[in-house]
């Protein structure tokens, strides 16, 4: 008997449901920067509804990950993070006002700096 085949979407389940919190941010680190992506390249084209979409799930990461942080352990370092956050909405919510993919390639430069941390973080 052999074992049952394991969907993609199963593997990411596991991946997800065994990972650390850290591991945890740089994947939703990692999602952002994706829906990042596309939202330049559809800003690009002119493709605004395309855009839109894109960015709205950047926001929704961006404001879970402002949401769970944790203040109780390091306030400082939560305000920090949360300040940052907010200037990446901001400058989001600037990006769609001007369609501006500029602006969007940013906030994906950043974010990829602070992912580059939170991987480090992650490796232990």
């Amino acid at each position: 008997m052999t074992p049952p085949l394991t969907s993609p979407q199963a593997y990411r389940e596991n991946t997800v449901l065994s990972a650390t919190p850290a591991q945890l941010v740089v994947m939703l680190y990692d999602g952002a920067q994706r829906f990042l992506r596309q939202a330049t390249v559809a800003m690009q084209a002119r493709e605004i509804e395309r855009a839109h979409n894109a960015l709205r799930r950047v926001e929704l990461i961006l404001a879970h990950l402002d949401q769970v942080l944790d203040h109780d352990q390091d306030p400082r370092l939560a305000a920090q993070l949360s300040a940052v956050y907010q200037f990446w909405l901001s400058h989001l919510r600037r990006a769609r006002f001007d369609q501006d993919p500029a602006k969007i390639e940013d906030v994906s430069r950043l974010l990829g700096e602070l992912r580059e941390s939170w991987a480090e973080i992650a490796r232990g």
